[in-house]
């Protein structure tokens, strides 16, 4: 599974691991993604959001249909 929010976007993103001794090696800081299933009424079924836990928040704020009808506008097949 990509660690990929299909709400806001959010991409790993790489940095360094900084030892004692101040040696740098290369590190991966994932996103927090989960799986997780909403009914939307507007389609009349489930759907499953590979989110964020912003993600998550910003359905929370907004409503589930409001964020189905942004992915659907973009072309995102669910």
């Amino acid at each position: 599974m990509a660690a990929v929010c299909q709400v806001t976007g959010a991409t790993p993103q790489f940095g360094h691991n900084i030892s004692h001794s101040h040696r740098r090696t290369k590190r991966r800081f994932d996103p927090n993604i989960q799986k997780k299933k909403y009914f939307v009424p507007s389609l009349g079924r489930n759907v499953t959001l590979t989110l964020s836990a912003k993600g998550i928040k910003v359905i929370d704020a907004r409503g589930i249909d409001a964020v189905v009808a942004d992915l659907l506008k973009k072309g995102v097949k669910l």
